[in-house]
């Protein structure tokens, strides 16, 4: 069995062979942080350790932007009742995760699953992983935690959707999915032209992901891989939790020499192709 050293020393090496084809982007490189990068913070600081870890990986979630951030849960966390003044979304990087009404019963959703939660909508969360992290987006901020008898319908229904139940199309079905051993799914799009998808990398996948979206953002969600680009010293290995953001015409290289597959969810006001 390889070791995680030279496994990743073959990764490294073969991102590299892509970082010196040819590369013609015009667009900029505007950020690249690997999981270990991330600078780790309190959703609640209020609450302190009794709050669950929060990491903004881009905007400012106390502020009114856009922003998609970490959070971490402790094993056998539950929130009480509550809502929040905003719509979010949420994928699940690691750990068994529960979104729903106070009544509902348990539906723990794996990695790779899918959830939004209304503004204003009555719920709960819940971690049942030992160690359980996400990724939460929002569209504006701040993001507030509110008591649930302030409650308000925003028109707006909750989805969850389990990491089985996702539909994966390959490059037989998407014009943006040309290279063989990649897929995607559809996960949201709004009226704004911006809209998040995931694309999954099987084992052996070598290309690159070519965009002019004026706002570019991906968070490896499953999996460990090798990213090159212009603008990179040296190609980059991204594990899970791990961030990339670009602007403009622009090319991200990755190899996935693992023996398992790599998802990652990608925000865009653009289309993207794959190949």
């Amino acid at each position: 069995m390889f070791s995680r050293r030279v496994i990743s020393a073959i990764f490294l090496a073969g991102a590299a062979a892509l970082a010196n084809a040819d590369d013609h982007s015009t667009g900029s490189l505007v950020k690249v942080m690997s999981a270990e990068e991330v600078e780790w913070g309190y959703l609640n600081p209020l609450r302190g350790a009794l709050s669950p870890g929060a990491a903004d990986l881009w905007g400012d979630r106390t502020g009114g932007s856009a922003t998609g951030m970490l959070v971490r849960f402790k094993k056998g966390f539950e929130s009480p009742p509550h809502i929040h003044n905003i719509t979010y979304r949420g994928i699940v990087i690691e750990g068994l995760m529960h979104n729903d009404d106070p009544s509902a019963a348990k539906m723990w959703m794996p990695p790779g699953s899918f959830w939004t939660q209304p503004a204003g909508e009555d719920h709960t969360t819940a971690a049942n992983g030992e160690t359980n992290l996400i990724y939460l987006e929002i569209d504006s901020g701040p993001y507030l935690v509110m008591p649930s008898d302030e409650q308000f319908d925003n028109g707006e229904r909750p989805l969850n959707l389990h990491a089985d139940n996702m539909v994966w199309q390959d490059n037989s079905d998407l014009y943006s999915i040309q290279a063989d051993k990649a897929e995607a799914t559809q996960l949201w799009r709004s009226t704004a032209n911006m809209n998040g998808s995931m694309i999954k990398l099987n084992a052996g996948f070598k290309g690159e992901l070519t965009t002019e979206a004026s706002e570019f953002r991906a968070v490896v969600i499953g999996g460990e891989i090798s990213y090159g680009a212009r603008g990179l010293d040296k190609p980059k290995l991204l594990e899970a939790g791990s961030y990339i953001e670009s602007t403009g015409d622009y090319t991200h290289q990755f190899v996935n020499n693992s023996d398992g597959e790599v998802t990652i969810y990608i925000r865009t006001d653009g289309r993207y192709t794959v190949q």
